[in-house]
């Protein structure tokens, strides 16, 4: 049987350039060969794909075929956003959500014991029953109007250098509402209302579910309070700072707010 090939090795998936455009490898079997069990990721064009980590410390390239001008190459699964179908690259997400399952369950959180698969997405302890599910962590994004503007910040985690959203992680014991009202108090100290969900995204940096929350600013004087935020402030349309990539939420909801201003 066929089947699309979502290869990652050190966080980088390997990828297949036919002339100008990429894809993944398709075959019978990985064009690597790889120790490692593979996983169901989903089905691409009617294809079946399974993702595999080659974890070998330099794995060559598979050869290409004669002319045909075919090149493999290792991407950056951020990277690969803009290289691939955005329904591939949402798989090759699932894909290495998988694999950060996999590698981090290996032995039973309960009693050591190493687990075993059981299903697509689970594996089992063979000595106590224990029953594994890959974990997604939930956070919130908030974008804060103030009439005309918006509050734009950047994280001391952001590894370039734009202006994002408020956000965080959902604490054990609140609801995603309470959430955002205590990463805003926390991180900016201002009161906001109206809150309103946005829409929702998986993100796989390793293994999130990103909820987008809109608000109103209620009172209060920006200040970077617990030093998660480095810099930031309310900007209108005509005065923007660098934006997060496409491929975020985070940017989807600005480009929505600049459509509105239209």
């Amino acid at each position: 049987m066929q089947n699309y090939w979502f290869l990652f090795h050190n966080g980088k998936l390997l990828l297949q350039k036919e002339e100008e455009k990429y894809t993944l490898p398709c075959g019978e079997n990985p064009p690597l060969v790889t120790a490692n069990p593979s996983f169901e990721a989903g089905e691409w064009g009617g294809i079946p794909c399974r993702t595999a980590e080659i974890d070998c410390e330099t794995p060559s390239l598979p050869d290409s075929s004669p002319g045909e001008g075919e090149q493999f190459q290792w991407i950056g699964l951020r990277d690969s956003y803009d290289l691939i179908p955005h329904a591939a690259y949402r798989i090759a997400g699932k894909a290495e959500e998988l694999l950060f399952w996999d590698r981090n369950t290996r032995f039973c959180p309960a009693c050591g014991t190493p687990t075993t698969p059981d299903t697509a997405i689970s594996k089992r302890c063979p000595k106590c029953g224990n029953i594994l599910f890959p974990h997604v962590a939930p956070a919130i994004l908030v974008l804060i109007h103030r009439g005309k503007e918006v509050l734009l910040v950047h994280a001391r985690t952001f590894h370039k250098p734009f202006h994002g959203l408020v956000a965080g992680f959902v604490e054990t014991g609140e609801t995603l509402e309470e959430c955002v009202r205590r990463e805003v108090r926390e991180e900016t100290t201002l009161e906001i209302e109206n809150i309103r969900y946005f829409g929702s995204q998986e993100w796989p940096y390793p293994s999130q579910l990103m909820i987008g929350f809109e608000a109103d600013y209620a009172g209060g004087t920006l200040r970077f309070a617990d030093h998660e935020l480095t810099e930031g402030g309310f900007f209108d349309r005509n005065r923007l700072p660098t934006l997060p990539q496409k491929l975020s939420l985070a940017r989807r909801m600005i480009d929505a707010w600049l459509e509105s201003q239209e």
